[in-house]
C-alpha cells in the first residue's frame, strides 16, 4: 500500500477507538455486580459529585447526547436509582435526584475505579496523569472545532 496515512496502524482515531472499547470490557464484570451499564455508572458518578441537578447539567458534565441521557434516566428510573423532579425555580426544567438506593450503590461502586486501574499492568501513575492531559487536550480541541 503506497498511502502510509490509510494504514490502521498509522491511525491516532483506530487506537482510542480500540483503547475505548477494551475499557468498557474491562468495566463489564465491576458494573454488573452493581447493576449498572458503563453509561449509566458516568451519570451515577456526577450524581455522586452533585445530586439535584437539572438534566441539561448533567448532559453538559457527562458529555452524553440528549437523546441518549433520556433513554439511560429511564432505565434508571425504572431501577428506582433516581427520581426526576420540577425544578422549584423553574418548572420547565427537569432536575435528576438520586434516591436512597441511588446513594447505596455508590458504597459497592467505590472500588471499581481500582479494579479498572490494577489491569493496566504495563503503565504507571505518571504516565496515566500524562494521558489524561493528553485526553483532555484532544476532548477540547475536538469540541472546539464541532462547535
Amino acid at each position: 500500500m503506497r498511502h502510509e496515512q490509510l494504514k490502521l496502524k498509522n491511525q491516532l482515531c483506530h487506537r482510542l477507538y480500540m483503547a475505548s472499547n477494551s475499557i468498557a470490557r474491562a468495566y463489564r464484570e465491576p458494573l454488573a455486580k452493581v447493576n449498572l451499564t458503563y453509561p449509566q455508572y458516568v451519570v451515577m458518578m456526577a450524581l455522586w459529585e452533585q445530586d439535584k441537578i437539572t438534566i441539561a447539567e448533567l448532559i453538559e458534565k457527562t458529555a452524553i447526547d440528549g437523546g441518549a441521557m433520556t433513554q439511560i434516566l429511564k432505565k434508571m428510573t425504572e431501577k428506582c436509582l433516581l427520581s426526576i423532579i420540577k425544578d422549584e425555580q423553574d418548572k420547565r426544567k427537569r432536575v435528576i435526584k438520586l434516591t436512597q438506593e441511588g446513594q447505596k450503590i455508590k458504597i459497592k461502586a467505590v472500588d471499581i475505579p481500582s479494579q479498572i486501574r490494577c489491569k493496566f499492568n504495563n503503565v504507571n501513575s505518571l504516565q496515566i496523569e500524562q494521558l489524561v492531559q493528553l485526553l483532555d487536550l484532544i476532548n477540547h480541541d475536538l469540541k472546539t472545532d464541532n462547535r
